[in-house]
């Protein structure tokens, strides 16, 4: 800027136009400098603003990946825990009942992989959508070894909605369908879907259960279910 109120003051001396200021040529005026200066900050401001917004924009791109890939690595878990699903029973008021239970907001299962891993034999997982103070809905993964007191909770992924349905198919059905009913641990759907609303975006994921069935009464009044082996009604 300095250079451009040089090259101009030259011109004007050499058009026989007047010099600004009262000056001679060797130097500058107060204005010159004050004009100098105004231009300088405002280039300053505006490359800063720049920045800061670019800065801001990466920011914004890392965090967006960041829950992209948390969003995966959730929804990888919980595939490998259905998938891993054992039907474990255990003993109710005299009934055998299996450790699932599901709802639109809950559903629990026997499984032997663990999320933190390190642990051996089976866990029971329980995945509970709650609401945080702002207002958003947060996933929660619950494992507890089976007839030991004591669960580790995690905090899984949020969203502006979470939600389970189920895929059931009686044996006089040909469809079969998705229900959002309560599971009492008498049976186990054949698939698991969970639902996540994130704004205007829906995501839908389906995880097929290998292993399920009914329990039935059998001969004598006592349940059985596919980890007997006896008495087992549309086992899959």
């Amino acid at each position: 800027m300095v250079m451009f109120v040089a090259q101009a003051r030259m011109r004007n001396k050499r058009n026989g136009f007047p010099l600004w200021g009262r000056g001679s040529s060797a130097g500058f005026t107060l204005l010159e400098l004050l004009i100098s200066m105004t231009l300088l900050v405002v280039i300053v401001v505006i490359a800063f603003g720049a920045m800061r917004i670019s800065s801001r924009s990466m920011s914004a791109g890392e965090r967006k990946m960041d829950a992209l890939e948390r969003y995966r690595t959730v929804l990888s878990i919980i595939d490998s825990q259905v998938e891993s699903h054992i039907p474990l029973t255990y003993m109710e008021e005299g009934n055998k009942k299996y450790y699932f239970r599901g709802d639109g907001k809950n559903v629990r299962f026997s499984t032997n992989y663990s999320i933190w891993g390190g642990r051996k034999g089976y866990i029971i997982v329980n995945y509970s959508v709650e609401m945080d103070p702002a207002g958003r809905e947060v996933l929660f993964a619950a494992e507890q070894v089976p007839g030991i007191e004591g669960r580790r909770v995690s905090r899984m992924i949020e969203a502006s909605a979470i939600y389970f349905d189920y895929f059931v198919k009686d044996a006089a059905e040909e469809q079969g369908r998705w229900v959002a009913g309560s599971y009492d641990g008498l049976n186990i759907p054949e698939r698991i879907r969970v639902h996540l609303i994130q704004g205007p975006k829906k995501l839908s994921l389906a995880f097929p259960v290998r292993v399920g069935g009914k329990i039935t009464a059998v001969q004598g009044g006592t349940a059985a279910s596919p980890v007997s082996g006896q008495g087992v009604q549309n086992v899959r």
